[in-house]
């Protein structure tokens, strides 16, 4: 009987290449097989654009098309029939790799395709490696401090509702949003509203075609920075100057 394979998930980028623990390159080196995760309304894997300049051979990649349909029955058949596809290669004895953008555990779909995994595989021998999420790297990129002090953050996929945003941001010090979208336009006028634009960060695309980076998003176009791959760091209040 042949052993199972080992499964690694691994976060890249976002954005720009070189973004990846050395133990995570150890193991992306080591696999028979790369999953690459494409955006159905992308013609190429963003995933495979933060791995730029490292040495892998273009037939470790397999890429595979994620669905990210709101109707959790049509999204759990998505996972589960994905599993079973990654399975196949484990059973042979091969190690295979999933890469996913940012922080493999935070707001990822890859925590989606583990689970169905390890219940066909339940003697699956897997590791998962920290990345870096969108937001450290939002933060890095305009010099601006995710959390002083005792300050309190809040990290939520954006709601629909203004007023539920607004009660967020007003009980919390600073809000990290992710999955943006269209919602930008509410949130920009939110913001506007509340007197605290100039206080907030926004980065789309960081280190990709396209790339914005805002540090006032008083002076934020909705219509050029609306997409994908977009985060927003709200502040409540000007920071604090804590030096002498």
């Amino acid at each position: 009987m042949t052993t199972l394979g080992k499964f690694y998930g691994i976060g890249v980028g976002p954005g720009p290449a070189g973004l990846i623990p050395v133990a995570a390159l150890a193991a992306l080196q080591q696999a028979d097989l790369i999953y690459l995760p494409r955006a159905r309304s992308s013609e190429v894997s963003v995933a495979r654009q933060c791995l730029a300049g490292l040495a892998i051979p273009d037939e470790k990649f397999r890429e595979v098309e994620f669905n990210m349909d709101p109707d959790r029955s049509v999204l759990g058949e998505h996972y589960a029939q994905l599993a079973q596809d990654v399975a196949s290669p484990l059973r042979q004895g091969k190690n295979v790799a999933y890469l996913t953008i940012g922080d493999s555990m935070t707001y990822s779909t890859y925590g989606y395709l583990l689970a169905a995994l390890v219940e066909i595989e339940p003697t699956l021998e897997h590791h998962t490696f920290p990345g870096v999420t969108s937001f450290a790297a939002t933060a890095s990129a305009l010099s601006w401090p995710l959390g002083e002090g005792k300050e309190r953050i809040l990290i939520l996929p954006c709601p629909d509702d203004p007023s539920a945003l607004r009660a967020d941001i007003e009980s919390h010090d600073i809000v990290v949003l992710m999955k943006i979208g269209a919602r930008l336009p509410m949130v920009l006028q939110l913001l506007h509203g509340m007197g605290i634009a100039q206080h907030c960060a926004f980065a789309r695309r960081i280190g990709l075609p396209g790339e914005v980076l805002c540090d006032d998003v008083s002076t934020l176009n909705a219509d050029e920075a609306s997409g994908y791959l977009a985060t927003m760091l709200i502040r409540r209040t000007a920071r604090e100057k804590r030096h002498a």
